[in-house]
Parts: structure tokens; C-alpha cells; sequence
């Protein structure tokens, strides 16, 4: 189990580079992500998740961006890391660069389960060593070790 409450597996986790535009920011996690089998309609998935960002940024603040879709096309919560050492413009609501963004996907119905998610990861990054640490990643496996300590 992940810091985040939810599985996630090195293949989750992308580095962005420096220059990502949002879009590319945000294809890259989707592309990982929807590898997991729990999403049935990969690109119902890509759609949802840009639609979503359309209607208003899901960059939060403080370096951190959660894009998030509740769709009937995933069977089971699950989510993807990316790490923006350089940081990204993303259009959050303090006009600040992202460094962390974490896309995550439940089910339609799954009310609790969204809600739930969504505090976990809210909760964890706002820690701001474990912040530095994903940050400071310069590979999946990295992040990845420290997800999963």
C-alpha cells in the first residue's frame, strides 16, 4: 500500500521534464495510469480526465496539482505520480509553478472511497519533508521506494 492509501507501482510514477507543457504533464500520468487493468475504457479514461482539467485547473496550490475523474469506467481507486523537478505551469489557483501532481480515478458511485482519496493525498503532501523527498526524485524507482516506505 502506497502513502496515499491506494497501490501504485513503479510504472505509475513519471518524471517530467523540464518544458512540459501542462498537456504533456498531464498525458504523460494519464498514459500511465490507465495501464492499470481497474480502468475498462482507456480513452473514456484521457477524455474524462482532460474535460475535467477544462472545466477548472486542478492545480491546487503550494506545487501541487490532484486531476481527478470519478467515471464508470474504473472499477477500483488508483492513481499515478508525476514528479516536476523544474516545475510546470499549470494554472494553479496561487499561479505557482507544480512540482507534484497526482492523478487518481474511482468509480462513479464510490463517494466514500473519492473522499477518502482525496484527504490521503491532500494529507500526506502537505508534509513537507515527504514533499522535499518526491521533489528531490530523479526516477521512477525512487519515487517509488519512497511512496511505498
Amino acid at each position: 500500500m502506497s502513502a496515499f492509501g491506494v497501490p501504485i507501482e513503479e510504472s505509475q510514477i513519471v518524471i517530467i521534464r523540464g518544458g512540459a507543457t501542462k498537456h504533456d504533464a498531464l498525458d504523460a500520468l494519464i498514459d500511465a495510469v490507465r495501464r492499470n487493468p481497474a480502468i475498462t475504457d482507456k480513452e473514456v479514461f484521457r477524455r474524462a480526465v482532460h474535460d475535467r482539467e477544462a472545466v477548472m485547473s486542478t492545480g491546487i496550490g503550494n506545487g501541487i496539482a490532484i486531476p481527478h475523474v470519478r467515471i464508470p469506467e474504473v472499477t477500483a481507486a488508483t492513481l499515478g505520480v508525476g514528479i516536476a523537478p523544474k516545475g510546470i505551469d499549470f494554472g494553479a489557483i496561487d499561479n505557482k509553478p507544480v512540482h507534484i501532481l497526482v492523478l487518481f480515478a474511482t468509480p462513479k458511485d464510490s463517494d466514500k472511497e473519492y473522499l477518502k482519496l482525496l484527504a490521503q493525498v491532500m494529507l500526506r503532501l502537505r508534509d513537507q519533508t515527504f514533499f522535499k523527498q518526491l521533489i528531490e526524485c530523479r526516477s521512477p524507482a525512487q519515487a517509488y521506494a519512497i511512496l511505498n516506505a
